[in-house]
């Protein structure tokens, strides 16, 4: 039984569907579904029920996903460790983080990174979902919160200020009041954000009018003057279209945490890219005490 073919079992029990475990695979549709049907006759079971809600384990697909996942584990192990020793400058390097993140803390670094090293492509993968560091999935990934997997090299960064912002046209809001104004919050069902719970408490009388999960979407409508929101300074600060509040508290401030697999620490495209963003943000931090 051939690894690629229990890569694609993996894959379609996991999404349901043939075209959902194409595109995590990046494959054709059509070759998911000839591959799965060959592994199916060359086992001799049905490892799927096709449904109308789409591909549910039978019982013989469901007793060996267990041992799908420990060879896949076995398959990426090997993958992670000969991407270790590679020496050269080149070839793909993955970067998880926040929209937010991406969009304004990332372009300086992989700016200086890509005009330093040419011949390493990068891709930034941003949004709410935290992507595999063990599954490669990413090389390296900068999160608000402590790497919990196994195996992750993890250091704490920076702590980043929070501030609150408004449209620039608008008037000063009450500390401790808040009435005639409204709240952009962010959308808890990911987990808890103390900036939020802050916005509510200092501004008690106002009401929340906007929730969303992308800190870029609650810049762009606080600029068009829907309201208030808190934001991370490095994202608050550079848009011309609104203005800090200077207020007697101000909004809790978040740590950044870089995170990497054990089995890449010698993955020379990495290392460098480590060592510029340290650097780089090292020299924000200096800036900001100044």
């Amino acid at each position: 039984m051939e690894w690629s073919d229990v890569r694609i079992f993996l894959a379609v029990a996991r999404a349901g569907t043939l075209g959902a475990a194409a595109r995590a695979l990046r494959l054709s549709h059509p070759t998911v579904g000839r591959r799965l049907k060959a592994l199916e006759e060359a086992t001799g079971h049905t490892l799927f029920q096709r449904t109308a809600e789409g591909f549910i384990p039978t019982e013989e697909g469901a007793a060996v996903i267990a041992l799908a996942e420990q060879m896949e584990d076995g398959a990426l192990a090997i993958e992670r460790r000969l991407a270790g020793q590679e020496q050269e400058l080149r070839g793909t390097l993955r970067i998880s983080s926040a929209d937010w993140f991406g969009a304004y803390v990332l372009p300086p670094i992989v700016k200086e990174y890509a005009e330093a090293y040419p011949h390493v492509d990068v891709e930034i993968l941003t949004g709410t979902r935290l992507f595999s560091l063990a599954q490669r999935e990413a090389d390296i990934a900068f999160r608000i919160v402590p790497f919990d997997g196994p195996d992750i090299v993890q250091r704490r960064l920076v702590r980043l200020p929070y501030g609150a912002y408004v449209a620039t046209e608008l008037p000063e809001p009450v500390y401790g009041d808040g009435d005639g104004f409204r709240l952009i919050t962010h959308d808890t069902s990911t987990g808890q954000f103390p900036d939020i719970d802050w916005l509510a408490q200092s501004f008690p009388n106002a009401r929340t009018i906007v929730r969303s999960n992308n800190r870029n979407v609650q810049s762009r409508m606080c600029g068009q003057g829907v309201g208030i929101a808190v934001l991370p300074r490095v994202v608050g600060d550079q848009m011309t279209d609104l203005r800090r509040l200077d207020l007697p508290s101000e909004p809790p401030s978040r740590d950044i945490w870089m995170g990497y697999h054990k089995d890449i620490k010698r993955l020379q495209r990495l290392r460098a890219f480590i060592a510029m963003a340290t650097d780089h943000i090292a020299a924000g931090r200096e800036q900001r005490g100044k």
